[in-house]
């Protein structure tokens, strides 16, 4: 899977060009190897990943997209590969690639032309948006151990527990079951803290009355889950109620149209137009959704301007939320993946609204 990878690359290569990977992402899913340094250069002639002592050992047993070679001056390395396989013209990672880093680049390849063009950004974006068959398994199962987490906590969520404690206790629990980590800083909310779509666990108490919104997800051979749930304690008013009916209902029904060949913008506005019909515009401040993978946050996404037709293999969250300022908010959301006929739920956990 991964050879293929590199080796897309290496096609779409000129005889004289070269393709360099810093950032963290795609070292990861040109190697399948995870590390916090080091480069990938891939030509026509070969692929080579330059990794330093702290990594080499293993990198070597692990590593067979590329070439591995032990890295100590990595700018010196990159000069020398690239009389090696006699590139003219370097592309790097036009979205990450920082201007010191650009500049320090040209400076150690005089004979080489370092192009900014952003070509192989979005030929890496394209492949990584298509999900193999060996790409949905570690996502099934890092949702799979995302559900099992919600069902754990749902015994444990009472009145007097704090947001931290219950994110704690859910974070040890997914790693027990065998996550690599966790997706992201968990967000588990309640009460008034529930209108900040993106709040950070506190100390405060969950109390009855409460909607508690816990969003997380697991990690699983490097690829993410993400899921959210809003479930009640003790008691709902009637204005609680008719928000999550409408939030569910967003969901429900922008589900329904995904499909191969939509375009994006046009599954938020489904979601969309039942929040703002229901009274609630300016309330639904982000995106409905977004693709997920080696990344949590990944292209394409559901929001008012994504113009991208959805392909098969894509897997998309879809997340809708109203959020009532110093009052509450409700999201929900689950992982889907995209079809030529519609698309399947990788989530299991219910919806309906749960009242502890």
């Amino acid at each position: 899977m991964i050879k293929q990878r590199v080796e897309r690359i290496r096609g779409e290569l000129a005889r004289g060009e070269a393709f360099l990977v810093t950032s963290v992402t795609n070292r990861f899913y040109y190697t399948g190897f995870e590390t916090s340094a080091g480069a990938v250069l891939m030509a026509p002639e070969g692929a080579v990943f330059l990794i330093d002592f702290r990594y080499y050992e293993k990198a070597k047993e692990v590593v067979d997209s590329c070439e591995v070679q032990l890295s100590q001056r990595l700018n010196d390395e990159i000069r020398e590969l690239c009389g090696r396989f006699g590139v003219r013209d370097l592309y790097i990672e036009a979205d990450s690639t920082s201007v010191s880093r650009l500049a320090a680049l040209r400076a150690a390849l005089p004979d080489v032309t370092v192009r900014e063009s952003d070509r192989f950004d979005r030929l890496t974006e394209d492949m990584r948006a298509i999900k193999t068959p060996a790409e949905l398994a570690l996502l099934r199962q890092a949702q799979q151990m995302t559900d099992e987490t919600f069902t754990y906590i749902l015994d444990r969520i009472q009145p007097g527990r704090t947001e931290r404690e219950i994110m704690l206790d859910m974070e040890f629990f997914m790693r027990r079951l065998g996550s690599e980590g966790v997706s992201f800083d968990f967000i588990v909310v309640s009460g008034k803290n529930s209108s900040l779509p993106h709040g950070v666990p506190t100390e405060k108490a969950v109390e009855r009355g409460d909607f508690l919104t816990m969003d997380f997800g697991a990690v699983v051979g490097g690829y993410h889950a993400d899921m959210t749930r809003t479930v009640a304690v003790g008691q709902v008013t009637g204005e609680m109620q008719k928000v999550y009916d409408t939030v569910l209902r967003a969901q429900l029904e922008s589900e329904k149209v995904i499909r191969a060949g939509v375009v994006c913008k046009d599954v938020d506005k489904v979601a969309r137009d039942i929040i703002y019909g229901a009274g609630y515009e300016g309330c639904f401040g982000h995106g409905l959704g977004h693709s997920v993978g080696v990344e949590i946050h990944e292209n394409p996404s559901f929001n008012p301007r994504c113009e991208t037709v959805l392909r098969p293999g894509t897997v998309m969250t879809v997340e809708p939320g109203i959020y009532l300022e110093n009052q509450f908010g409700v999201r929900i959301e689950d992982m889907v993946y995209v079809t030529e006929e519609g698309s399947l739920n990788l989530t299991a956990s219910e919806k309906k609204l749960i009242v502890l």
